[in-house]
């Protein structure tokens, strides 16, 4: 077994406590209490980059889990990963978008990015736990690789 076997977990938990944060705090922005919505976003945001931080610094470190179950489920996990990468992209630069309009009083932009932000940073954290699951939980993860190996499969 992996020394760092845990990490996955303790990031997967800080990507799953940012997406709490984030609704949480969409909930008290509708209730128009708006410095605890910055709060609970800025500190999502926190997670999101802990997250990151462990994401990369295992990446670099000691490399990726390749996909250890069946091989007629690989393809699927290959595209559902390519497809979780795409979201955490896009739902990363649109939540760093997002909270620059808001701390720039940009606020007329900001209500418009902020619920699309939020629903695509939504399916990442789901589609990123669901990632673990396959990897971790479900299967036994295969062998640690390289990050293009890990995600094409090849």
């Amino acid at each position: 077994m992996e020394k760092f076997y845990f990490w996955p977990t303790v990031s997967t938990a800080f990507i799953v406590l940012s997406a709490i944060c984030v609704a949480i705090g969409w909930y008290f922005i509708n209730q128009k209490k708006i410095e605890t919505h910055k709060k609970l976003m800025l500190t999502a945001a926190v997670f999101a980059v802990i997250f990151l931080t462990i994401y990369l610094t295992r990446t670099i470190f000691i490399g990726n889990t390749s996909f250890g179950g069946p091989e007629n489920l690989k393809w699927f996990y290959h595209t559902f990963l390519i497809f979780h990468i795409i979201l955490a992209t896009v739902g990363g630069v649109l939540g760093l978008r997002t909270i620059y309009l808001g701390l720039k009083d940009l606020l007329d932009k900001h209500r418009k990015l902020g619920p699309i932000t939020s629903i695509i940073w939504f399916f990442t954290a789901i589609t990123g736990v669901t990632v673990y699951v396959l990897l971790y939980v479900l299967y036994p993860g295969g062998e640690t690789t390289s990050m293009i190996r890990a995600i094409f499969g090849f």
